[in-house]
């Protein structure tokens, strides 16, 4: 079996990690994380199996106590995906619909990033397509949701999907004024659930997320490397790139070691090529898939790797979180949230130590 490898710097800072077993819980998907004002961790889940399979995927969130090995998991509320509610006017895929892409907490408000896919609409690489992309609210801590908090068009094409970058509590710890967000695309303009060609990056005002108008995006780097930033998401550029094996990849501030911690999964073949989750296949390729952990200074990068799973990441785990939570103080202990291969899927912690230089 052929590996995909990525073509990036390795770390000059963390040189290895030891990781412990991972634990399950629950069922479901995605599990994008956030650290609420209340002290919980929160996520969201679509496919929760189980549920009730309806014409449209639901999706629940759900508020996490404890600490990995005593967690507990406690489902808040229900978003049943009626497409005269979540849908109004936008076509949607009658056997999938909405999913949540990100969570992020700040001044004492949830914001959820969905993401309108399908099952894929290309043969030749049948990923999944983010069709477009919308933020919804809750100020009761995840009990309630306003699904119309913007318009169901607020992201399309290349930023379909957006990844909230996660600091600390309730965003406490944030670089500066803005929210950050990261957004997988593709070389045809797209964005696309899994098997992405790069990221890109956008920012806005904290007190004007959800205005459209604010956002601004990553389109070049000054002659002093600084980011130059403009409202045309056409012109942005990738900070990223992992061609035919870039994911929907969330990103965490670690303050012990003053870097950005990013997970990124791929899906693939036999030979070590492209091959996405839903993409017709052999017994013997079945759900492949890769792990590998960056880390960079800013949230723009450079990016530079420092660990690779050493053969497949398990038989179809995917979108790798990491909980500013469970971050130890020193910055070297962090743990791992993905969704893993339960009975069908599940809510799956792995506690990882991370090899640093030791410095003077």
């Amino acid at each position: 079996m052929i590996v995909p490898q990525p073509n990036l710097e390795k770390s000059k800072l963390i040189l290895g990690v030891e990781a412990e077993p991972p634990e399950h819980l629950g069922t479901g998907d995605m599990f994008p994380v956030t650290w609420g004002k209340d002290g919980h961790l929160y996520t969201a889940a679509g496919d929760n199996w189980g549920m009730p399979k309806t014409t449209f995927t639901p999706m629940n969130v759900y508020v996490v106590r404890g600490v990995p090995g005593h967690l507990e998991m406690e489902e808040l509320h229900h978003l049943p995906i009626d497409p005269q509610l979540y849908c109004r006017g936008i076509l949607v895929d009658l056997n999938y619909g909405i999913k949540p892409a990100s969570l992020l907490a700040m001044n004492g408000v949830l914001y959820m990033s969905v993401e309108n896919i399908n099952y894929g609409d290309n043969p030749r690489l049948n990923r999944q397509h983010n069709l477009n992309g919308w933020i919804i609210t809750s100020h009761d801590n995840g009990r309630t949701w306003d699904p119309e908090a913007t318009f169901q068009t607020f992201f399309t094409g290349r930023t379909a999907s957006a990844h909230f970058v996660q600091f600390g509590q309730d965003y406490a710890g944030a670089r500066d004024g803005y929210v950050y967000a990261h957004f997988p695309c593709a070389l045809d303009g797209q964005s696309y659930w899994c098997n992405n060609d790069h990221i890109l990056i956008g920012r806005v005002p904290r007190e004007r997320l959800l205005d459209r108008r604010a956002w601004e995006f990553l389109v070049a780097f000054d002659s002093t490397g600084q980011p130059c930033w403009d409202a045309d998401d056409t012109r942005a550029i990738p900070i990223f790139s992992y061609p035919g094996f870039t994911g929907e990849n969330h990103v965490a501030y670690n303050p012990g070691l003053r870097r950005y911690i990013m997970g990124n999964y791929g899906f693939y073949n036999q030979e070590g090529r492209p091959q996405p989750y839903h993409q017709p296949h052999s017994l013997e390729s079945w759900y492949l898939s890769q792990l590998t952990l960056y880390e960079a200074p800013e949230p723009w990068g450079p990016w530079r790797l420092f660990w690779e799973l050493e053969g497949q990441w398990g038989e179809g785990n995917y979108q790798p979180a990491f909980p500013t939570q469970w971050m130890s103080a020193d910055g070297r202990q962090i743990v791992l949230v993905c969704s893993g291969p339960g009975v069908y899927a599940s809510f799956t912690t792995q506690r990882l130590r991370l090899k640093v230089v030791e410095t003077e």
